[in-house]
């Protein structure tokens, strides 16, 4: 099958004698152009990076600061992978920040007033994050209720009821076990190398892994005679790839190694990501947020994926409030405050559109780090909160004006 090609030859480029040069050019603006929104926020991700490592003289990708930004914004990324899922659906939940609150602090009272095993908490914090995803998803799904309504009244319900559970005050301390869901590393094994062996180990194998993915795919997409890039700019792809996971696992082996925290999100990337792609439930999501009409003609069971869609955001919820509480080792009734805030706002930045029907987990995992790491950058260099906000703000406006951008341009 010959190469991807543009109508118009490249200007800034100077073409080889048989043309390859010309070939990767056009094959790339038109893998840029396919795929430019989320292209677009790995470029931003990258810039922002540079920036505050300059900025910050270097301390922003110091080994230790690293694996603080992954740990303080784990539970945002978690619920940012849920709020996603939800917005590919077309709908919002306003309620996902004191959800994650109120689960907080039935975790607290169990371990700390009850006498629960962390484990058995855990487990039935889950249970109770399902059931009130359930109960959300009932009155949208079933009933017609618009799902801002419900989940703002929900807001309202679970921020409330984390009041009551806690009666205005924070329980506190949890078992070890539970603090290292969000505080722990995983062990150390081997001999002494300076570097954390098992994150050696295990960033080797997630390269490998990616590496044979990609290989995959370019076979799969060559046996239907699809488009495929040049091999070139392919192998040029692998190696950006397989340089950024090494560089990220040095990074992280340099410390304590891999946060325990880190693995519970890839986990969620993996199976969601999974699920949104292979999976017919993942499909159908898709469908319903692309056309609804269309979906329940076509025969997509819309109000079973809308409940399921609910009920595994609320899982996600829970187990974000189960992260934030280790992570400050207390049930707080001030938990989740603008948690759904900064959700919504990564799964915008991250490719979601307001119309439905776009998105991938991927990229709500993207936006929530262009999130965290202008969080930490800007508190680096010491920018007050006052003018953080009004930069994301900005950031925000900014990818949502850039779909909009994108969708009109791709109309004309």
């Amino acid at each position: 099958m010959s190469p991807v090609t543009t109508d118009k030859p490249p200007v800034a480029s100077t073409p080889s004698k048989d043309g390859s040069g010309s070939r990767i050019t056009g094959a790339l603006v038109s893998a840029m152009r396919g795929n430019m929104r989320q292209y677009g926020m790995l470029i931003a991700l990258g810039l922002i990076v540079v920036l505050f490592q300059i900025w910050t003289d270097g301390t922003l990708l110091m080994p230790r600061n690293v694996s603080n930004i992954v740990q303080q914004n784990s539970y945002i990324l978690i619920l940012a992978i849920g709020m996603m899922i939800v917005i590919i659906a077309g709908h919002i939940d306003l309620s996902a920040g004191s959800l994650a609150a109120f689960v907080g602090a039935i975790a607290a009272v169990l371990m700390v007033e009850q006498g629960w095993s962390w484990p058995l908490a855990l487990a039935a914090s889950l249970v109770i994050g399902a059931i009130a995803g359930a109960w959300q998803g009932f009155w949208i799904a079933y009933l017609g209720i618009p799902s801002f309504i419900v989940t703002l009244a929900g807001m309202l319900l679970f921020r409330g009821a984390t009041q009551i559970v806690l009666e205005g005050q924070s329980i506190a301390p949890f078992p070890k076990g539970f603090q290292n869901i969000s505080q722990g590393f995983l062990p150390e094994v081997g001999p002494d190398t300076n570097y954390h062996n098992l994150t050696l180990f295990i960033g080797a194998a997630v390269a490998i892994v990616v590496l044979w993915q990609q290989w995959r795919d370019r076979r799969r997409q060559l046996a239907y005679e699809l488009e495929v890039l040049p091999l070139k700019l392919w192998v040029a792809k692998c190696a950006a790839i397989a340089a950024a996971v090494m560089v990220f696992t040095l990074l992280l082996a340099s410390y304590r190694g891999v946060p325990i925290v880190l693995l519970i999100m890839s986990g969620l990337l993996i199976l969601l990501g999974f699920v949104m792609r292979n999976a017919v439930v993942g499909r159908h999501v898709y469908a319903l947020g692309g056309n609804k009409a269309a979906a329940k003609l076509s025969g997509v069971k819309d109000k079973r994926v809308t409940f399921l869609v609910f009920v595994n955001m609320g899982v996600l919820a829970a187990l974000a409030g189960c992260v934030y509480a280790a992570r400050l080792n207390a049930g707080t009734p001030q938990a989740g405050i603008n948690f759904e805030l900064e959700a919504i706002a990564a799964a915008f930045i991250g490719g979601a559109s307001m119309s439905g029907g776009v998105g991938t987990v991927l990229g709500a995992i993207i936006g929530g780090l262009v999130l965290g790491v202008l969080n930490n950058g800007m508190s680096l260099v010491g920018i007050g909160t006052d003018y953080q906000q009004v930069i994301k703000g900005l950031v925000l406006l900014a990818a949502v004006g850039f779909d909009v951008w994108n969708k009109r341009r791709a109309g004309a």
